[in-house]
């Protein structure tokens, strides 16, 4: 197993503000993304999780703050310096028609190519390890847009690891997919990160998967950062009130200890340990 390093994060946002033509979503964030761990941004929708991750993935500018990649500012860096060293998976990519998924987990070679420098091995090297960790190789000759919502997504994870970054930032990979290949792609992503020694960056929904599989949970609300911690000092009944306006009880799955939320019906009335909680939450 890889051992994380202990040296200081590779990615951090310090004072982030960014938002789309008049509308500003994130309001003043630093965030610093912790090294061979998976991280979960969670939050409701307008939150701003997406609009943070691609403004720390260097899609989207922030009107003030900065973000810097091993210590050097993201957006004034070439493009092709940070695509050897962050890979990105957007919400729902689409791969161009009749593109096989060899063809596409090949396209995360492309940083790695000069005009003059090109490694055919190990490119080829790249693929092949990369299909066989996402357990595509069996499709490797058949068109992307044939295979179902699960097995394309693992084909876009094994282009993003053919590109051998060590920060992976990935834009709500599990929407609209089946509970079991949730499941099966989030196992996938820890595993990258706890025995390759990768650092994950996910957008997730779900708040139980989220915190059955990260390492570190970060809260926001409106285009704030609310809390972050393991999900054990964060999953808490009253930040899910604070965050998500949710009513819950919290309790803990008696095998593995991870946090689970169980939505409190609304006749039901909240107990004087929860008001307690509520009101310490709020000073």
């Amino acid at each position: 197993m890889t051992q994380p390093s202990h040296q200081p994060p590779r990615l951090t946002g310090e004072a982030l503000q960014a938002g789309y033509d008049t509308r500003r979503v994130l309001d003043g964030v630093d965030i610093a993304i912790e090294e061979g761990k998976l991280t979960v941004l969670l939050g409701p929708n307008g939150s701003g999780k997406s609009t943070l991750l691609k403004t720390l993935a260097r899609t989207l500018t922030p009107s003030d703050g900065h973000v810097y990649l091993d210590g050097k500012d993201i957006h004034r860096s070439k493009t092709r310096e940070v695509a050897k060293r962050l890979g990105i998976l957007p919400q729902g990519p689409v791969a161009p028609e009749g593109l096989s998924v060899k063809q596409l987990v090949a396209m995360g070679r492309f940083p790695h190519q000069g005009l003059w420098q090109k490694n055919a091995q190990q490119d080829a090297e790249a693929i092949r390890e990369a299909m066989t960790y996402t357990h595509v190789t069996e499709f490797a000759e058949r068109n992307v847009d044939a295979l179902s919502g699960g097995q394309r997504q693992r084909c876009w994870i094994a282009m993003v690891l053919a590109q051998q970054t060590d920060l992976i930032l990935l834009d709500e990979p599990t929407t609209f997919l089946d509970l079991k290949v949730q499941v099966d792609l989030l196992e996938l992503l820890s595993r990258l990160a706890h025995e390759k020694g990768r650092t994950l960056l996910l957008v997730l929904h779900d708040l139980n998967l989220a915190a059955a599989y990260a390492d570190q949970l970060v809260m926001m609300c409106d285009g704030r950062i609310v809390t972050s911690g393991a999900p054990s000092e964060v999953f808490t009944a009253p930040n899910l009130k604070r965050v998500f306006d949710l009513d819950a009880h919290v309790i803990h799955d008696p095998e593995s200890g991870s946090p689970i939320c169980v939505p409190r019906k609304r006749n039901q009335p909240a107990t004087e340990s929860d008001v307690l909680a509520l009101q310490r939450c709020a000073m």
